[in-house]
């Protein structure tokens, strides 16, 4: 296998702790890397598979951190574009806690990507020897450039014969760039041209409806009530408006408070015509795992998408199944680790799917 992603890295920038930005400044903040798609290759090469992460970023000592950090996890920095125009994005994050949500502020504006022309990146080097792109809605949401160099990506991407998988990922914060259009509106006219591209689509509860226009009945997730046989019905939907689909990965969080999700998803095959859901009691039945004191929320998403995306290009665990059950353990593990990238090893993954979720040290 090899993983080429597209997209955005941030400074990542946090208070310690579950302290806010207020009490935390004038002080310290931890400062390290991350954003949807970069989370995505270092899940893949962390768990033994090959990726590389294509962005743009300014020519300065930043991103020769940056790229040092990715060299860390084998992700590969060919691709990483140095431009003399644009900034590091930043984002800022307060970790949540009991009832308080956790909060993310951007300041991405003018970032290099953002102003990077469809025209400047060439895709059939980038795409040259990989089997597999990915690619996230947070992408096209940052600007018309990225919006039009992400359509140029998936479009080549699969005149290349590359399979494709789309985090459909809606940030209300940032589908501001086209003025007079409504951050919804703006994010379906966007989608809607990239959607033909996509073989695997992955979502959580409210991406469907937000970005494609379709909604889960008989749930709600600020209550912590979700209908997995709902969300195999938005999963058939989204296959009945774009054919070419091959499969739609939902994941299912219910928030009972920032510090107490129970987790989970659901996987539809085209291929099988049916859904899997993961993980299962000893009965088959869905039974989310119940993470209590959560130390980071932010990247669970990533991931997942990491993971599904390293399983299903492993033959020994292609199947669907196996390879929702993967992901799901993934991304529960990545609850438990503070920053965006998730360092959980293929071992410690398959350990807790195969039923080690006690947390005894491993002596």
């Amino acid at each position: 296998m090899h993983v080429v992603t597209f997209g955005e890295v941030m400074l990542r920038m946090a208070p310690e702790e579950f302290m806010r930005i207020p009490q935390a400044l004038p002080g310290r903040l931890e400062i390290t890397f991350g954003g949807g798609e970069v989370n995505v290759a270092v899940s893949i090469a962390r768990q033994g598979g090959s990726a590389s992460f294509l962005t743009s970023l300014p020519d300065n000592p930043l991103t020769d951190a940056f790229e040092a950090e990715l060299r860390k996890f084998n992700v590969g920095t060919e691709l990483v574009q140095r431009r003399d125009e644009g900034r590091f994005g930043v984002y800022y994050v307060e970790t949540g806690a009991n009832q308080r949500a956790g909060t993310v502020i951007y300041d991405r504006d003018h970032s290099s990507i953002s102003l990077t022309a469809a025209e400047a990146y060439d895709w059939k080097t980038a795409f040259a020897g990989a089997n597999w792109f990915h690619i996230t809605g947070i992408t096209p949401a940052i600007s018309a450039a990225a919006a039009e160099a992400g359509l140029a990506a998936v479009k080549q991407a699969k005149q290349q014969g590359l399979r494709v998988s789309c985090d459909l990922n809606f940030r209300k914060k940032l589908w501001n760039w086209k003025p007079g259009t409504g951050t919804k509106d703006l994010a379906q006219q966007t989608m809607q041209e990239f959607m033909p591209y996509v073989d695997v689509v992955i979502a959580n509860e409210e991406d469907a409806d937000m970005m494609l226009g379709i909604r889960a009945d008989d749930t709600d997730v600020e209550a912590g009530q979700i209908s997995v046989a709902a969300y195999e019905t938005v999963a058939r939907k989204i296959v009945a408006q774009y054919p070419n689909v091959s499969q739609v990965a939902i994941t299912l969080r219910e928030s009972l408070s920032a510090s107490h999700n129970n987790w989970g998803a659901l996987l539809f095959d085209v291929a099988q015509d049916r859904s899997f859901a993961a993980p299962l009691d000893n009965n088959g039945n869905y039974t989310p795992y119940e993470i209590r004191n959560i130390v980071d929320r932010v990247g669970g998403g990533d991931s997942f998408a990491g993971a599904l995306v390293f399983a299903l290009n492993t033959p020994e665990m292609a199947d669907p199944e196996s390879a929702l059950r993967y992901a799901v353990a993934a991304s529960c593990l990545k609850h438990s680790i503070k920053g965006d990238f998730n360092y959980a090893t293929r071992a410690e993954i398959e350990a807790l799917v195969a039923g080690s979720g006690s947390g005894r040290v491993q002596r």
